[in-house]
């Protein structure tokens, strides 16, 4: 096989793919040693598509079936990160733009130590497929452009693990003939997603239990699954998630769209929590709360990162990002929908203080410093390195001072045309904006430099009272220190709010208010 070296992946070089995934059908037979992953992918293609080129690593391929005819080996081509097969018509013996692939793989989760993909976690299997993490699963167009319906069966010891869960609503199960000692269950999800969506837990764990029941009148089994020994710490964490989905329906008009929807807490769990679509997966120290042993500012936290990942089943799953430039889209989103949450939960004032506390530390040090990158950045060689606060605190920022230019009620309007027309779709950064451009009659055009620019802009201001004509004039001056690979930069478009007090400190009413240069 031929490794292929890394090299720097550019916004400028996006191009649509020539290959889609219909449908996706999963079946893990999993073993102590190894698994067996089985994909049946029903594909379409465009009429200019050329070799069809699949994501993989650390694969062994078993069998490759194209249209139920098995591929010889020289029918395509392995490298260390790919399948590639060049010339489907000649294999199919005509042209079709529809097809089917079937390709069985094995991978070893107890040595998957970069814990992507499908892993061991203790006596627990578990996947991380954000961002790039599917790859290792099976062969696959890994990018989140490709959006498929999933169907996923699991097979493993009934006795070591009894609880196996996917992304969707149960529609099957029962024990393996032949085998009665394995069973399986079956899992489908009549969304389409990416496959960085897709998840899989099988293990030992226990579950509590509780429902929702949505604006429209449909119920919602709700179920949180731990180890036996931390049951008693995810009361709070359920509470959190009924909060959270009764918050999205009245503020958004987001109403939860599967039967169930599930949490697992896993000690190894190595992103802190994922939002998979309708299978979270989070580390224990995010969902776990006891009042004997935790603070409050603990609490805060599982409350906030519960309605994260559950606001991402619209901001995010519903309505995906086309391409990892555009993470932001999703994360910038929802950290600022799950920052309004958390404002409207507790106090305002306090959470506003301890988020601009945070971004005037933390994320301005970044912008400041070396690895300053835009919100939107134009190139990555790793993707997994720009998971960082400047994605998402300060995308969440960009997005508020978008809240704050249309008004509350402009931008429910535009939320409401962004999911809409965008539902089922991988879109952009410049597609949320141009919705809510259009439902608010607001133009944003100069305001996109927000997602383009690096930087955090410094503004001089000065205030000058007239005795004579009664008028106060507010002069303001913005520049932008030079960051990495922008040395020049353009004027930002800011919104400010501002007030005048009298001397006893009561807010004076201000008329005839005008902005000039």
């Amino acid at each position: 096989m031929r490794h292929a070296d890394a090299k720097t992946i550019y916004l400028k070089d996006y191009q649509a793919p020539e290959y889609g995934i219909d449908t996706t059908v999963l079946h893990f037979e999993l073993f102590e040693e190894f698994a067996v992953v089985e994909s049946t992918l029903d594909m379409y293609k465009s009429p200019s598509a050329q070799e069809l080129m699949l994501h993989g690593r650390d694969l062994v391929l078993e069998e490759l079936r194209l249209n139920d005819r098995v591929l010889s080996e020289d029918q395509y081509t392995l490298t260390d990160d790919s399948l590639t097969i060049s010339d489907l018509d000649a294999i199919l013996g005509e042209h079709s733009d529809t097809f089917t692939l079937f390709c069985r793989t094995r991978i070893e989760p107890q040595n998957n130590t970069a814990l992507e993909g499908l892993y061991k976690s203790g006596r627990m299997f578990c996947t991380q497929c954000e961002a790039e993490g599917f790859r290792r699963i099976t062969y696959y167009l890994d990018r989140p452009d490709v959006m498929s319906r999933f169907t996923t069966t699991i097979v493993a010891d009934a006795e070591q693990y009894p609880t196996l869960l996917s992304n969707g609503n149960c529609v099957a199960r029962g024990t393996l003939d032949g085998e009665p000692s394995r069973h399986w269950v079956r899992w489908e999800d009549p969304f389409k997603k990416p496959s960085y969506l897709f998840a899989l837990v099988a293990g030992a764990l226990e579950h509590k239990s509780d429902k929702f029941t949505t604006s429209s009148g449909r119920e919602v089994a709700l179920q949180i699954f731990v180890e036996q020994k931390d049951l008693d710490k995810i009361d709070y964490a359920m509470d959190s998630l009924k909060r959270a989905m009764r918050w999205d329906e009245e503020v958004y008009g987001r109403e939860y769209d599967l039967d169930i929807f599930m949490i697992v807490a896993v000690d190894d769990f190595n992103m802190g929590a994922m939002e998979n679509k309708g299978l979270n997966i989070f580390n224990t120290s995010c969902v776990l709360a006891n009042p004997l042993t935790q603070s409050d500012q603990a609490f805060q936290r599982v409350e906030a990162v519960v309605a994260h990942e559950y606001f991402h089943n619209w901001s995010g799953n519903r309505v995906t990002c086309r391409d990892w430039f555009q993470l932001s889209l999703k994360e910038g989103f929802t950290v600022f929908r799950d920052a309004e949450f958390s404002a409207d939960m507790g106090s305002r004032a306090v959470k506003r203080v301890e988020d601009v506390s945070f971004l005037r530390t933390v994320q301005f040090a970044e912008d400041a410093g070396p690895m300053a990158h835009s919100v939107r950045p134009d190139s990555y060689l790793e993707i997994s390195n720009f998971y960082t606060v400047t994605i998402y605190e300060k995308g969440a920022e960009v997005v508020r001072m978008i809240s704050l230019l249309t008004g509350p009620e402009a931008f429910r309007r535009g939320s409401d045309l962004y999911f809409a027309r965008h539902d089922g779709e991988a879109v952009t950064t410049e597609d949320f904006v141009r919705a809510m451009e259009e439902a608010s009659g607001v133009d944003l055009q100069q305001f996109r430099r927000w997602y383009s620019q690096a930087g955090t802009p410094v503004l001089t201001v000065t205030g000058r009272y007239s005795q004579s004509d009664k008028t106060f004039t507010l002069q303001v001056k913005q520049s932008c220190p030079a960051t990495p690979g922008q040395p020049e930069k353009q004027d930002f478009h800011i919104p400010l709010r501002m007030g005048l007090l009298d001397q006893q400190g009561n807010p004076l009413v201000l008329a005839g208010a005008g902005l000039a240069g």
